[in-house]
C-alpha cells in the first residue's frame, strides 16, 4: 500500500530543518521504503514541510516509520497527516 505523508512545519522553524535535513535524508536513504519525497515551498520559495510517499505492508509500518523521522525527533513539525494514497497518474 501506498503511504502519503503530509507534514507541515511550525512557524519559523526552518533553522531546524536546515540542521537536521542530512539525517533525514539519511532516513529517506537508508529505510528501503521511501517511493518519492520533497519539501513544500512557502512564497518565497523556503522550505515550509514536506510530502513523503512511503510504500509499506501496514499503516503501523508507515507510522512507524513518520515517528522515527529525524525531523519529527527534532520538533519540526505543526502537523503530521498519514493517509492511505492510490496512485492514478505517473
Amino acid at each position: 500500500m501506498r503511504i502519503a505523508l503530509i507534514c507541515k512545519d511550525k512557524p519559523g522553524a526552518l533553522q531546524i530543518r536546515l540542521d537536521t535535513r542530512a539525517a533525514h535524508l539519511a532516513h529517506i536513504e537508508t529505510s528501503g521504503i521511501v517511493e518519492m519525497a520533497g519539501p513544500f515551498l512557502d512564497a518565497q520559495g523556503a522550505m515550509c514541510g514536506s510530502l513523503v510517499v512511503l510504500q509499506v505492508e501496514t499503516m503501523e509500518q508507515a507510522q512507524a516509520w513518520a515517528a522515527a523521522d529525524p525531523y519529527a525527533l527534532a520538533g519540526l513539525f505543526d502537523s503530521v497527516e498519514i493517509i492511505e494514497w492510490k496512485k492514478v497518474i505517473g
